[in-house]
């Protein structure tokens, strides 16, 4: 018979959530964990959301294997659904083996965390190359994205480190989640919390010589559009100056 575990669908649920089971399952093998999706008939055992929990598992997981830490960081930005118990058995095998367990791929819950992992990782080094940043009135830069994984606060983190003078914001557009570095301070929050003013002309003048020269470099019989694809996946080209247009 299976132990079925519900959480509320938080990072810090999920977390607190693995740390109970962890110490309270002794076979993980009859265990299942889900969010919980409040339905009439929805059967579980739903264990209560334990921040200071949470916290302590994913402090004391990163001591043990950091290089696991951060493939389970990875997997969680891609937002799979469906990946609960393969999380709770792929802690539960870092603990024992620590960053040794990404050799166990023989392993469905390893396999599966790597493979999304890898994936999120992917995007998330592609988007630093891809953003493109635009002036705006007020003085201020804004990229505007629509990726697959929730990848807006390690981009972030990556752009505070690199644009450090500059006032700017990203935009997840397909989630309506925004980040703003300005002054030394880099905060997260809705779209609705930040203004969003027009570009300015400076800007507008920029992408255009950007747009001409971009077409004018090109040399038509080494044209290569499956190669370009690869390299700059269209779903991405929608917020690329060069590609407008097109």
């Amino acid at each position: 018979m299976m132990n079925r575990y519900l959480y509320d669908g938080t990072v810090d649920g999920l977390l607190s959530s693995i740390a109970w089971i962890l110490e309270e399952e002794p076979d993980l093998e009859k265990v299942t964990l889900s969010k919980r999706e409040d339905t009439l008939f929805e059967e579980g055992f739903t264990i209560a959301t334990d921040v200071t929990l949470a916290e302590s598992l994913f402090f004391r997981f990163k001591q043990h294997a950091p290089d696991a830490a951060h493939t389970l960081y990875s997997c969680m930005l891609a937002e799979k659904e469906g990946m609960e118990t393969s999380l709770l058995h792929y802690v539960s095998l870092a603990f024992r083996h620590g960053d040794k367990v990404k050799g166990h791929l023989t392993h469905p819950a390893v396999c599966d965390i790597v493979n999304v992992a890898k994936k999120a990782g992917r995007e998330l080094h592609r988007m630093k190359g891809l953003l493109r940043f635009e002036k705006l009135q007020d003085g201020a830069y804004l990229a505007k994205m629509e990726p697959d994984n929730n990848i807006i606060h390690p981009l972030a983190y990556h752009f505070s480190r690199r644009l450090r003078a500059q006032h700017w914001f990203l935009y997840d557009v397909k989630r309506r989640t925004a980040a703003r570095w300005n002054n030394g301070s880099l905060q997260f929050g809705t779209i609705e919390q930040f203004t969003t003013p027009a570009l300015s002309e400076d800007e507008k003048k920029v992408q255009a010589l950007w747009q001409a020269f971009f077409k004018t470099i090109s040399i038509p019989d080494r044209k290569n559009p499956r190669l370009q694809k690869s390299n700059m996946p269209m779903k991405y080209w929608k917020y690329l100056v060069e590609k407008q247009g097109e």
